[in-house]
């Protein structure tokens, strides 16, 4: 029997001239996105952005077939679906306006826990770009293990990446620029296949999707917008890994790259970046570590809060507290909001006077740690 939810969550996705922006809004003018496809066109129409034209393709289009056969190539494969609104959605990606409506994954990774660190670069990557690729992933294995790494599989520095992350013991996704009923290129299959053990891949295409060139600069904000980090190894003065990395900067993401020799074509796009004060000049994951704050800290070092310390705490205080306990590692603040069942703008607040008092400290990405 077909998932009449999941169904609507797919179609809205498959009408023209409905893209990621403009459908949540429309979601949200209606009400959900089954109501969506049971509106009259003339309400419709009165929604903003989208007018008579957008109104008729909507009651138009039936693309409700298209989705019920794509759920079918979904249960047959065992691949999960995230739709934006769902608890489960990667919250890094929900912060992101132009996130996908829906993702799909295959494999054995979650979304929402560890340190996620994109690791992006140029197709015709050097063995100096290999090394360094590899030597900060071997690193970061052994100072930060809960990194997660993140890239495109793509040809040079994404395949190294991933390579290296599955040698290092490292979960890795890799996002692709078409459906889950391929591999492209061909020669990675390999590849992609261990990391459906350790990692996953992830697209918000549907199966049958050609992987055309806009497709793989469209997935660069998935990259993007996954990830606490970005981490430029190689590129020309142009490519795609610059534009995850302008990417990443828009939707405030740190952004770190190797630098180069002045001369070398393969580090043009790196220097730049540094140059221009768009990413942290960076030689080894150290390097990140120090600038996201993410160095392992000995319980010697802070020594923990005196239980009389949380008498003076509100009873908002301490249940964003008795939280924080259970996320030792930390816990955005978006995704608290949501824990927590509050509004954002509440959340924030008692959060900020809970850093005035010492409890805890705020970290690189919106991030929230208690003080042991």
């Amino acid at each position: 029997m077909v998932d009449e939810t999941l169904k609507y969550k797919i179609g809205i996705t498959l009408i023209k001239g409905i893209g990621n922006n403009l459908a949540k809004n429309l979601i949200a003018y209606v009400g959900s996105v089954e109501g969506i496809f049971k509106e009259k066109q003339q309400n419709l129409a009165k929604i903003p952005g989208i007018g008579e034209v957008l109104s008729y393709e909507i009651v138009s289009q039936n693309v409700l077939p298209r989705a019920e056969q794509e759920i079918e190539f979904i249960e047959k494969n065992k691949i999960q679906t995230f739709y934006f609104a769902d608890r489960d959605y990667p919250f890094r990606l929900k912060e992101c306006a132009d996130s996908p409506i829906m993702i799909y994954t295959k494999g054995n990774c979650d979304l929402n826990t560890g340190k996620f660190i994109g690791i992006v670069g140029t197709r015709n990557a050097t063995e100096t770009g290999k090394e360094n690729c590899k030597d900060m992933i071997a690193d970061l294995a052994s100072i930060q293990p809960n990194s997660i790494i993140v890239s495109g599989l793509a040809y040079g520095i994404d395949i190294c990446a991933h390579k290296s992350a599955l040698d290092a013991g490292l979960p890795t996704i890799g996002v692709m620029g078409h459906g889950l009923d391929r591999i492209y290129p061909a020669t990675h299959r390999p590849t992609a296949v261990k990391m459906l053990q350790q990692g996953a891949l992830l697209t918000e295409y549907l199966s049958m999707t050609t992987p055309d060139r806009p497709n793989f600069v469209q997935r660069n904000r998935i990259i993007a917008g996954l990830c606490d980090a970005i981490v430029v190894v190689e590129s020309a003065a142009r490519g795609g890994a610059l534009i995850t990395g302008e990417i990443a900067n828009d939707y405030n993401r740190d952004v770190f790259a190797f630098p180069g020799r002045v001369n070398d074509e393969w580090s043009a796009g790196c220097n730049a970046l540094i140059k221009n004060n768009k990413a942290s000049l960076i030689e080894s994951a150290n390097d990140i570590l120090q600038f996201m704050n993410w160095e392992k800290q000995d319980s010697t070092d802070s020594p923990a809060i005196q239980t009389t310390l949380f008498v003076d705490l509100s009873d908002e205080e301490q249940k964003i507290a008795s939280v924080l306990r259970q996320h030792p590692d930390g816990i955005q603040v978006n995704e608290l909001a949501v824990l927590m069942t509050k509004p954002f703008s509440k959340i924030s607040s008692v959060l900020l006077q809970m850093e005035f008092k010492g409890i805890v400290k705020c970290l690189p990405g919106g991030i929230y740690k208690i003080v042991k």
